[in-house]
């Protein structure tokens, strides 16, 4: 259903934004996921070290969100996007071997800001570049780049780790180098943008459309620290607090990578059957489910229900965000409102994962992080919820408005 409305003229758009979600995502944050138990177990870093280097990159992706769209007003996106891709090979490549903490910590941090200018940047231009009637299936599935990355992850590293830890971090190196070649041919034949109106399909007038978006990006920020522990933690809370070996836990990243990969083609078909604002709320609803199933159960089905419904909704929120803010303002001012959001999200993503790696050193358990996420997401619900109330109220002042002024015409 969904490739219906494609053609081959949506290829360099695709490829734009699911290369660069592949990369900023998919690999700079996902592939370090099931490369924690290692790299603790070889003695690289002790546990709490691991933690916080996994923090770093949450550190860097906020930075480079905050300077992600003047960038790429100020210099060449094409040029931005090559040397974000360059960024990450080079922190996968000089990690290659034992170093001390900063030298990781700084190449952490250098793919989070990266990272997050591939997120920022692709996804807007890929958008920028599609006609309207083909912009709902395109904006989401550029982000199954999230999802190949999160699943070639979770097969290929753990067949690398069996070689070595050097092996692995250099070949996912040259993953993202020829993801960013891909990307290139895809920015080079990109369409030039598309013209449209800086104002979205909303009837709520800019006052209503402000408070509505402040909403939307307040619950994106809380969703942010949602997945923190599924994205950070997962596999070592499987393979080593619950002694349950890093062969299952890689069988539930995997899982989840296959949830990331799936997620979404499911939004885009929910977003095409209820609206972009109706698929936000199923998806916030079912995310918390998700993650606050394995503080009740870890059963094989639980694992296996929490790990893709997580890595389903984790591109799903973020396809699904994209979508509606580009529904309320409009695709021109797209670009600078999505770096806003990701910003947003960044800095709630970014405390969360520091407070959530001192919380583990106090407590010495995962399984409290879980609870707290998934009510961190229950309230993200609640701010989508009330987004749609407000759109509503001023979609129903604004109607009234011309009825008034036309009954009282002596007035004007």
């Amino acid at each position: 259903m969904m490739t219906r409305t494609l053609t081959s003229h949506d290829l360099p758009a695709l490829m734009t934004g699911i290369m660069a979600t592949l990369a900023g995502i998919g690999i700079a944050r996902f592939a370090y996921t099931p490369l924690l138990p290692a790299i603790i177990q070889e003695g690289w870093f002790t546990a709490s070290q691991g933690a916080y280097l996994g923090a770093a990159n949450l550190l860097g992706y906020f930075i480079g969100a905050l300077v992600a769209h003047s960038l790429s007003e100020r210099f060449s996106p094409r040029l931005v996007m090559a040397a974000s891709f360059a960024g990450i090979a080079l922190s996968f490549v000089l990690c290659a071997g034992a170093g001390g903490f900063l030298w990781f910590f700084f190449w952490r941090l250098v793919s989070g800001i990266a990272g997050a200018i591939l997120m920022v940047v692709g996804p807007s231009l890929a958008l920028a570049a599609t006609p309207p009637e083909r912009r709902t299936r395109v904006g989401a599935m550029v982000f199954t780049g999230i999802g190949f990355g999160a699943l070639l992850s979770a097969f290929i590293v753990p067949l690398l780790l069996g070689l070595s830890l050097t092996v692995t971090w250099g070949t996912l190196g040259l993953l993202c180098i020829a993801a960013g070649l891909l990307c290139d041919w895809g920015v080079a034949h990109l369409t030039s943008p598309i013209t449209a109106s800086s104002v979205g399909n909303s009837s709520t007038g800019y006052a209503g459309v402000k408070v509505v978006v402040l909403l939307v990006i307040g619950a994106y920020a809380l969703d942010a620290i949602g997945f923190v522990p599924h994205t950070v933690f997962w596999v070592d809370y499987l393979a080593r607090e619950n002694a349950l070996g890093n062969q299952a836990a890689s069988l539930q990243w995997g899982i989840f990578g296959l949830g990331a990969l799936c997620g979404p083609f499911m939004v885009g078909a929910l977003a095409h059957r209820v609206g972009w604002q109706g698929g936000l709320m199923i998806a916030f609803a079912a995310k918390a489910a998700a993650v606050l199933l394995p503080v009740f159960s870890l059963a094989l089905l639980s694992q296996s229900v929490s790990s893709f419904m997580v890595g389903a909704m984790i591109p799903g929120i973020v396809a699904l965000t994209s979508g509606r803010l580009a529904e309320l303002v409009g695709p021109t001012a797209h670009k600078k409102l999505w770096g806003q959001a990701t910003a947003a999200f960044a800095a709630a993503q970014a405390v969360a994962g520091y407070a959530m790696s001192a919380l583990y050193g106090a407590w010495g358990s995962y399984t409290p992080l879980f609870a707290i996420s998934g009510l961190i997401l229950v309230a993200g619900f609640l701010l989508v919820l009330l987004s749609h109330g407000v759109q509503q109220r001023h979609s129903h002042l604004s109607a009234q408005q011309p009825t008034q002024q036309s009954s009282n015409p002596g007035r004007q």
